[in-house]
């Protein structure tokens, strides 16, 4: 959303694609209409790729590896010149063609197009990442602060998500699914 709010502010015309129609309704009120939604289908996803200058792929499957949703057939039916930024390269990458690059070495070309998949792009704005994330990350340690693991896991159901393992066993069922181990229901845990 923030970087569809920078292109926008640059004149450009924004195509963001999802799987939550909640969360696409909120994007189009937020931005004013300025951001055309649309549900996430191979047939839009190339579509909108064949037209597109700038592709930011930023899929977030917690606890699994990315899908891969722009294939290569996609990536050399786009214009020369055009970039593709793979913001979610730390999980495996969302590009078919993706693959991890370094600030030192930041692009490669795949057919007439630029790939820019530096894993931990934060890294490079060392400064703005922690303000952000100390600003998305102090509530959830002043709760475990508080009220102990387990109370603030009982609390925020998002914070519960993110624990993985305890006390040896793995907790987080889509990190189970993407290993093929059983996972022991959190509830147990937290009562």
């Amino acid at each position: 959303l923030c970087a569809a709010r920078v292109a926008i502010g640059m004149g450009a015309r924004v195509r963001l694609f999802d799987v939550d129609e909640e969360r696409m309704r909120y994007i189009e009120e937020v931005t004013g209409g300025a951001v055309d939604t649309e549900f996430s289908t191979s047939l839009g996803v190339g579509q909108a790729c064949s037209e597109a200058d700038l592709v930011i792929g930023s899929v977030l499957v917690p606890g699994a590896r990315t899908p891969h949703l722009v294939s290569h057939e996609m990536v050399t039916a786009m214009s020369p010149g055009s970039v593709l930024v793979d913001v979610a390269i730390d999980q495996g990458g969302c590009f078919a063609d993706s693959h991890p690059t370094t600030h030192d070495d930041p692009t490669f070309r795949v057919a007439d197009t630029v790939f820019y998949c530096v894993a931990n792009m934060p890294g490079a704005v060392p400064h703005t990442a922690t303000h952000a994330l100390t600003n998305a990350t102090l509530r959830y340690a002043t709760l475990l602060a508080d009220t102990g693991w387990q109370g603030a896991l009982t609390a925020r159901p998002d914070l519960a998500r993110g624990l993985t393992t305890y006390d040896g066993k793995l907790v987080s069922v889509p990190v189970g699914q993407a290993l093929g181990i059983a996972a022991s229901p959190i509830g147990d845990l937290i009562g």
